[in-house]
Parts: C-alpha cells; structure tokens; sequence
C-alpha cells in the first residue's frame, strides 16, 4: 500500500472501540440503491490508483453516510477485483486505522489487503483486494442458517486465538470521553462485567454477522471492517455477535453458533456488553448491521 497519508489517524480510545459506534445519529446502515453515485472524492481516488475505467456497483452505507463500492477494473461486466470505501470527513470512523488494522493482520489472520489509502480534508478511500467469498448474511447463507451460525462461531474463535501481544497498544481502548464528550458508556463500564474480565482477545470490534465473509463451501473465510480490532472481553464480541443473528437471520437456532466457537452462553456477560452496545451507539439494538 502506497504511502499517501499519514499513519496514526484518530483511532476510537474508548470502550466504544468494542462497540458500534459509528454515526448512529446519521441513518440505518444497509445495501444502498443500485443508482447511487460515487463520490467526486472517490472517483478523483480511483483515477489516481489507475482505475478510472473501473466498474462501481454500491455494495453498502455505513452509519456515518460512508459507501463501498465493488471495483471491476476491466469494466462493466468484469471480474469484481477490489472494493472501494469512502467516508466523509468529519466522521467517526478511519479508513487510516482500518488500513493499519488490515496491514498488521496479514499472515495473522484471514481479511482483504489494502491495496491503498487516500486521506485528506475531504475524507478518506480506502482499496482493497477481493476475496472470493461471499457475506455470511447473504441471500444463500440465510437459506442455510446453520451453516452460517457455525462459520460464524469457528470464524470469530479463531480471531480470537491470535496472539495479540504485538498489537500497537494505541489500538487498545482507554477510558476517556468519546468526541462528543459523552462518557455514559465509560460511566456504565465502571463497575466491570459480573464476575471480572473472562479473556481477554484480540477482537473484531464490529463483530455483527454481515462483516464475516463465507467460502463457497460455507466454511469461514474472513474478517472485514475491522477498522476497530482492538484487544478486548471475548464476551463483548460474542454478545453482539449474537444479538445481530436476530437481525439478519429469520429462522436459526442460536446454539449452533455457541457450537461453533465452542463455548456455553454466559446471559449475565451477555447482557452486560449489549447493554454496553446499545448505550455507545444510543440506537435501538434492532437497528444496524441489517442486511436485506
């Protein structure tokens, strides 16, 4: 990846850094409409990575009012080979962070590559490769729940697993005030999980079903978004992770995805890290992380 910003960008230093933060103010993320335009910013980005001619189909929205967009470079009708993420500035999330989160996982754990990064005063674009998988919360996975829920639980314990004793410790939350100066979530976290920290891992940060890529076979893939990899409770990656099924699965059965980790529910933890959830994004928890 070219060096075209500065590394360090403003990393979220807060329990939130476990949490989904961004933009909750801003709109439901989800699948955008098919016609919608990639940003003047973006496509002066794409040119200067030598893929004017590329083919863009919007693929997401995230929170913030940022967008990814499927890249074909040989244009319309090609091989999707990249995908492109832009966020306006004056956001709460990095492209810049999740550009050094992808860089330290390689060789550690499986997620895209970037390729590269702009980042200025009218936001940041990120590049990265395509993996030949698909979402596990898409259409053919939500017609085979518990093929997901078990990729979903084998994927998440092996990111787990990952020696995080290397992780730059600026990646590590720190309890101070979010950039609005609200510190409700720091307030509820003063008293700890019942029973203690359980492990400590390296975790996804956004652990929600949609940002965990399937293989063909529907075996684990892959991590993404994962801008907010942070060390952190395992419990408060596995209770947002469950708590999303319900969002984005109709028909499951919970245990298969405890099966797949490989662990029995602990509901006081549980319910801790998703009341936690909840107070950091000040959304009702039905909200994101939907995909149609």
């Amino acid at each position: 990846m070219s060096a075209r910003a500065p590394v360090g960008a403003r990393v979220c230093t807060s329990v939130c850094a476990q949490m989904s933060t961004v933009g909750a103010k801003s709109g439901l993320a989800g699948a955008p409409p098919g016609h919608t335009k990639a940003p003047a910013h973006l496509v002066r980005a794409l040119d200067s990575f030598g893929l004017r001619d590329a083919e863009l189909s919007p693929v997401w929205k995230n929170q913030a009012g940022g967008l990814t967009f499927s890249v074909a470079s040989a244009g319309p009708g090609g091989r999707i080979d990249f995908y492109v993420k832009w966020n306006p500035a004056g956001t709460s999330e990095s492209l810049t962070a999740e550009a050094q989160r992808l860089q330290w996982l390689q060789g550690r754990h499986p997620a895209p590559v970037a390729v590269d990064l702009v980042a200025d005063m009218h936001g940041e674009v990120l590049l990265t490769r395509a993996l030949p998988g698909e979402s596990a919360v898409a259409q053919r996975w939500k017609h085979q729940p518990d093929t997901a829920l078990r990729a979903l639980g084998a994927g998440l314990r092996r990111l787990h697993q990952v020696d995080y004793a290397e992780l730059p410790p600026q990646w590590s939350p720190q309890q101070e005030p979010d950039a609005d100066g609200d510190d409700t979530v720091h307030r509820a976290a003063a008293s700890g999980p019942p029973g203690g920290i359980d492990k400590l891992v390296l975790s996804q940060g956004d652990p929600c079903a949609p940002n965990t890529l399937l293989a063909a076979d529907g075996s684990f893939l892959a991590h993404v978004d994962l801008g907010r990899l942070t060390v952190a409770d395992r419990w408060a990656d596995l209770a947002v992770m469950t708590m999303s099924l319900g969002w984005n699965f109709p028909r499951y059965q919970e245990a298969v995805f405890w099966e797949g980790y490989g662990i029995e529910p602990d509901p006081a933890r549980i319910e801790y890290y998703r009341r936690l959830w909840d107070e950091a994004s000040g959304a009702p928890p039905e909200d994101p992380g939907v995909v149609p």
